[in-house]
C-alpha cells in the first residue's frame, strides 16, 4: 500500500469500465474524510452510475491506509447538518439499482461505517478496524445510519458501536456481520466477486437486490415482485441461461 504522502488528494473518482463501475475515495492524507463538496461529488457519481444501463456492479474503495474517517469536522458548524448530507449519500448508495461491493483495507470510522454498511457486500483485510466517535463529540448520529446498524449488525452490536463507542477489530467486524468476508487480499476478492456478479442475468439479479432490501425493512411490494418474476420468466436471458446450463458453457446474458 502506498504512503499517503505519495498519493494526491482528489475528489471521489469514478471509472466506468464494461459492466463494472469503480468509485474511489481519494484523500489519503486526511484518512479519506469527506467534505461537503466531496459528498456532492459522490451524489453526482452515484446518479451517473444509476443512469448507466450497462453497469451492473459498483465497487466502492479508497486509497491510503483508511477507507473513510467520515465527515471532515473542520466543516462542522451549526450552519450545516453533515448527518443529513451523509444520510442522503448513504441512502442513495443503499438504494442504488446496481449491486454494490465495498473494499476495506484499513480503518473505517464515523460516517465511513455507514457508507460501507449501505453496500451489499463488504470485504475487508485483517488491518481493518472500525470506530464511531459521535457520542464522544456530543454529536447525535443520524437516523438512517442507526437503522442500518440495527438491521445489519443487531441491536447489541449497534449499541456497542454507537453508545459505548467501542472500537471493533477486523475479527469482531466479521463476527457481528459488518464484514461479509475477511481476506489478506480484499481488492483481489472484490474484483473476483464483482466480475462474477456482473456475469449474472440483470433481470434476475438487480430486482432481487431491491426486494431483499425491502424484505429487511418489512416493505415488500408484492405486486412489483410478481411483475419482476414474470419478466424474468419471459426473458431471453432465462432461455440463454437454460441453454448454457445444458451445454455446460458460460451464459451471455443481455438483460432482455
Amino acid at each position: 500500500m502506498s504512503s499517503p504522502a505519495a498519493l494526491p488528494s482528489l475528489p471521489p473518482q469514478l471509472d466506468l469500465t464494461g459492466s463494472i463501475a469503480r468509485l474511489t475515495l481519494h484523500r489519503p492524507e486526511a484518512a479519506n474524510r469527506l467534505s461537503l463538496a466531496d459528498l456532492a461529488v459522490l451524489e453526482a457519481h452515484l446518479e451517473a452510475v444509476e443512469q448507466a444501463a450497462s453497469i451492473r456492479v459498483l465497487v466502492l474503495r479508497a486509497v491510503g491506509r483508511s477507507f473513510c474517517a467520515g465527515f471532515d469536522l473542520r466543516e462542522l458548524s451549526g450552519q450545516n447538518d453533515p448527518g443529513a448530507r451523509f444520510e442522503a449519500v448513504a441512502d442513495r448508495l443503499e438504494n442504488l439499482r446496481q449491486i454494490t461491493v465495498c473494499c476495506l483495507e484499513g480503518g473505517v470510522y464515523g460516517g465511513g461505517t455507514d457508507l460501507a454498511l449501505a453496500c451489499d457486500f463488504r470485504i475487508g483485510s485483517p488491518a481493518c478496524e472500525m470506530f464511531v466517535p459521535a457520542v464522544r463529540l456530543g454529536l447525535h448520529y443520524y437516523g438512517g445510519a442507526m437503522q442500518r446498524c440495527v438491521q445489519r449488525l443487531g441491536l447489541q452490536a449497534a449499541k456497542r458501536l454507537l453508545l459505548a463507542a467501542e472500537p471493533f477489530s477486523a475479527a469482531e467486524m466479521l463476527a457481528c456481520g459488518f464484514l461479509t468476508e475477511l481476506s489478506d487480499a480484499p481488492a483481489i476478492l472484490c474484483e473476483a466477486l464483482s466480475e462474477r456478479l456482473a456475469g449474472f442475468a440483470p433481470l434476475a439479479l438487480l430486482p432481487m437486490k431491491q426486494h431483499l432490501n425491502a424484505l429487511a425493512r418489512h416493505r415488500l411490494d408484492s405486486q412489483q415482485l410478481a411483475a419482476d418474476i414474470a419478466q424474468s420468466l419471459q426473458s431471453e436471458d432465462l432461455a440463454e441461461g437454460a441453454d448454457a446450463w445444458k451445454a455446460q458453457r458460460t451464459p451471455g446474458f443481455q438483460g432482455r
